[in-house]
């Protein structure tokens, strides 16, 4: 799914960026893959082999290092160059810390308006693509190029094959510009006619990135079966996506708590990270940050504020072996009195919820009333934020609340909790005013 932001600039901004960077790079890095004596795939940066502990976004990438990420994910160069608060952008960052990162070249989607039958938007994105791989091909912290994002049309289709021939045409520039970087592309899910377009119609792609959810864990047991022999990387993974779980009855997706969103980050990692075909190089978690898709808090592994959710406790474990040193709070359970969800309006009805922190610490509640969202995009392109209703809420902070029922529609009643030492965690419940 097409998750990221996508950064607009002027060309004349890009190329000035372009000239100002260029001489200040340090020994650029060089990245090649083999097939070790097992015949596994592997990646190796600067003689050395390297697995990819990433996370895709670029908040609070102090926090990423601190976990044990060592790779940084964008969807396009250009968010490289966004800038922080205290001036920093995202590059220097990057730099800094001593993370490497999978440089997205966006290619544009024919949802957005492009046209793959014009010669000359076909012109103008490759003269883009070959100037991005210029301005960053000897960054020492370049690891892969991300060369296109879920720009793929429906399989089968006369359409998608247009597609495919044309990545196969920008892969040949990113090559011809840097022979010393793979060219990674990512897909929507291990959707196996995607896969044999890909295999029949982009012969010039190294590592096919995978973006996927529910499932992710089986990707390589996908592509083996198709005979695919080349590495892949999971370019996105995380929770169950709002498509995939079950609904009320007024068809309200139901968001899983934090705790179960953790135990599936865990399960895909520790999938993936046993690597029984040989053919994963790593992956990059989604989101390193947080957003409005579906719900504030659905793909995100961390709090706007930076505090981080069980999420990232589960990811650190699989990575290494240990829980970090604080662990996020507990959410064990929310719900309503007598479990209702649907009531007349200005019905007013007490939420509970089952809290606990595994280090003692004290916690605080947060609790909020949204409006369900009425703007759900495909891909995750950008969504606007629903209203609030913080008069429907009567709260001291504690893991119970007063709920009084808005207006009819359909709400979500929103349970934050905080340690106050960095950790916290989320849950919601769909509720329909009548």
């Amino acid at each position: 799914m097409f998750r990221a932001r996508r950064v607009k600039e002027p060309l004349a901004l890009f190329v000035l960026c372009n000239l100002m960077i260029m001489n200040c790079f340090s020994e650029p890095s060089r990245v090649s893959l083999r097939q070790n004596t097992q015949g596994a795939w592997e990646l190796v940066r600067n003689g050395e082999t390297m697995r990819v502990l990433g996370v895709g976004g670029t908040k609070f990438l102090p926090l990423a290092k601190e976990m044990g990420a060592n790779s940084v994910r964008v969807w396009d160069t250009k968010e490289l160059l966004e800038k922080y608060d205290d001036g920093k952008t995202v590059l220097a960052e990057i730099e800094e810390l001593g993370l490497t990162f999978c440089a997205g070249i966006w290619v544009e989607h024919e949802r957005h308006g492009f046209s793959y039958l014009d010669p000359a938007q076909l012109q103008k994105q490759r003269d883009r693509v070959r100037a991005a791989v210029r301005l960053y091909k000897d960054h020492p912290n370049l690891l892969v190029w991300g060369l296109g994002n879920e720009m793929e049309i429906f399989p089968g289709k006369p359409e998608a094959v247009r597609v495919w021939r044309e990545m196969e045409e920008l892969a040949k520039i990113v090559k011809e510009e840097d022979p010393h970087h793979p060219v990674m592309t990512a897909i929507a899910g291990a959707d196996v006619r995607k896969i044999r377009e890909v295999m029949e119609h982009y012969p010039s792609v190294d590592i096919l990135g995978i973006n996927a959810y529910s499932g992710a864990g089986g990707a390589g047991r996908t592509l083996q079966s198709l005979g695919w022999k080349k590495p892949f990387l999971l370019t996105e993974y995380g929770t169950s996506g709002h498509w995939e779980v079950p609904k009320t009855p007024w068809g309200a997706p139901i968001e899983p708590t934090a705790n179960e969103k953790a135990i599936q980050y865990f399960a895909t990692l520790q999938s993936i990270m046993e690597n029984a075909e040989g053919l994963c190089l790593g992956s990059y978690a989604f989101l390193w940050g947080s957003k409005q898709e579906t719900t504030s808090t659905w793909y995100g592994m961390l709090l706007p504020d930076g505090e981080k959710l069980p999420s990232v406790d589960a990811m650190v474990r699989a990575w290494t072996g240990k829980w970090p040193k604080n662990r996020s709070p507990r959410i064990e359970s929310l719900q309503f009195e007598n479990s209702v969800n649907r009531a007349k309006a200005g019905t007013r009805l007490k939420a509970s919820a089952v809290i606990s922190d595994r280090n003692g610490d004290g916690m605080t509640c947060e609790w909020t009333v949204v409006a369900e969202s009425k703007d759900i995009r495909h891909g995750g392109d950008a969504e606007s934020v629903p209203p609030s209703f913080p008069e429907a809420v009567q709260s001291d902070a504690g893991p119970e609340c007063q709920v009084t029922f808005p207006a009819k529609g359909a709400y979500r009643l929103f349970l934050v909790v905080r340690d106050g030492k960095g950790g916290a965690s989320t849950a919601n419940l769909p509720f329909l005013s009548e």
